[in-house]
């Protein structure tokens, strides 16, 4: 029997080492994620550390992370079992940045200006409410039926919708949030930042200050065969970079967001493994190298972070959101989005409306086509730093829909043929979250 007991003994020992040998290099980026997540939800949206770790860290190895908010310091740490703490902190205007023991957190820092649109227009134009409209072309009684069935009934946590809005005709048809949620709630938009990040090129190239034909201005490659890599094939996510993206594990793109200093130059520094256009591969790196790329596009640091706010932002009514930068400065151009439900679907609107905002054009109409336009190595699935459904991802939804996606399930769906936008916030994407059925049943209502 002694024998059997050490046996059992030597057996759990064995297996506390190995999911040790596991789990410890995972801790610095468990508790990164943590008190990043911590941070952004509680300062930028005022929730409670109670609701961010039920609501958004309830991710399996997240959940191991022990948090603490200083109120005064305006800063998050988080740590699990006392192990690897790190911490973020909170600066107005630059939103939450993970930073490393070596960031002086007393240092000068710039922050973009912004400037508010004052109009007495409706939304989306304005700052008003819309009168109430009703469309003869909507079945709003499906459409009502559709929406609802993207939420969770009480006590479940399925669909793990936030909200959801629908735009027709730049009317809302649809509107709902769940619990804790309403339409002055900031919600992180993970990858669909990566849109907006191109859009800036857009911007640029229409000011003609911009080509983005061109090699990618980067020194570093100008003596080797990344020399060739141009602009569009990082918009395109087809430059032929390594790059590993896998967030349930250690890879490139995690240790970037929680571990890199200058999250720009990540990418930039990785080799070329594939002949650019012929291979393509999702990597947030490459939209945050875009990011540095544009940074470097302006004289100073204070020209480049107003550019984003002036030129689209705030030009386009979208005050609440808030791009986060890294500890060098540089907007996470590839995930650190946040917005309310409704400024989002201002930027699928922009795109609706082929560039042109309430009269003024922002982008050219070229621009427009050129993102939804496939990429010839993504099968249909990808444009220019915008998703597809060329490919027909959905069956149910109509070919020329393209769209913002990010992590957990966030999407801002743009369908030229029906006038519409759609946008979706939440905690869960395919196949929990069932995108086509969710689409479908708008578009039938629409349709109908």
């Amino acid at each position: 029997m002694k024998k059997f007991f050490k046996l059992i003994g030597f057996a759990a020992l064995i297996g506390i080492i190995y999911y040790g040998s596991i789990t410890y290099p995972k801790l610095d980026l468990i508790s990164g994620f943590s008190a990043k997540s911590i941070a952004s939800g509680h300062f930028m949206d005022h929730r409670s550390m109670e609701a961010i770790e039920k609501g958004d860290n309830d991710i399996k190895m997240i959940d191991l992370a022990t948090n603490k908010i200083d109120e005064n310091g305006q800063f998050t740490t988080a740590s699990v079992y006392g192990l690897k703490e790190r911490k973020a902190i909170y600066r107005e205007g630059l939103g939450v940045t993970l930073i490393d023991s070596d960031f002086d957190t007393s240092a000068a820092y710039e922050v973009p200006n912004r400037s508010k649109l004052n109009s007495d227009l409706p939304f989306p134009y304005g700052n008003l409410d819309q009168k109430d409209t009703v469309l003869s072309s909507v079945d709003y009684s499906k459409l009502n039926a559709a929406v609802s069935n993207a939420f969770d009934k009480a006590g479940k946590k399925h669909k793990r919708t936030r909200s959801v809005i629908v735009i027709h005709k730049d009317q809302i048809i649809a509107e709902k949030y769940d619990i804790g949620f309403n339409k002055d709630s900031k919600i992180l938009g993970w990858s669909m930042t990566k849109s907006i990040t191109a859009t800036m090129f857009g911007i640029l190239e229409k000011q003609g200050k911009y080509d983005i034909y061109k090699s990618a201005p980067i020194v570093e490659w100008q003596n080797d065969k990344r020399k060739n890599i141009t602009t569009n094939d990082l918009l395109h996510m087809n430059s032929g970079l390594e790059w590993e993206e896998n967030y349930s594990t250690i890879c490139d793109a995690t240790k970037m967001l929680f571990q890199s200093k200058n999250m720009g130059r990540v990418q930039l520094e990785k080799p070329s493994i594939f002949v650019s256009n012929t291979h393509w591969n999702y990597s947030s790196g490459t939209t945050n190298l875009l990011s540095y790329i544009l940074r470097n596009q302006f004289k100073t640091h204070q020209e480049y972070l107003d550019f984003w706010y002036s030129a689209l932002i705030d030009k386009i009514g979208m005050h609440s959101m808030v791009l986060e930068t890294d500890m060098a400065g540089n907007y996470v151009g590839s995930s650190y989005g946040w917005a309310t439900t409704r400024d989002w679907s201002k930027f699928g609107l922009l795109y609706l409306h082929k560039g042109n905002w309430n009269g003024e054009q922002i982008l050219d109409e070229s621009w427009v086509k050129y993102v939804a336009t496939p990429t010839a190595t993504s099968k249909g699935g990808y444009g220019a730093h915008f998703w597809l459904n060329a490919g027909g991802k959905f069956p149910d939804v109509p070919r020329d829909m393209y769209y913002c996606s990010g992590f957990q399930g966030q999407m801002v769906a743009i369908i030229p043929s029906l006038d519409l936008v759609i946008v979706r916030m939440g905690l869960k994407e395919s196949p929990d979250f069932d995108f086509n059925a969710f689409l479908k049943g708008i578009i039938e209502s629409v349709n109908g």
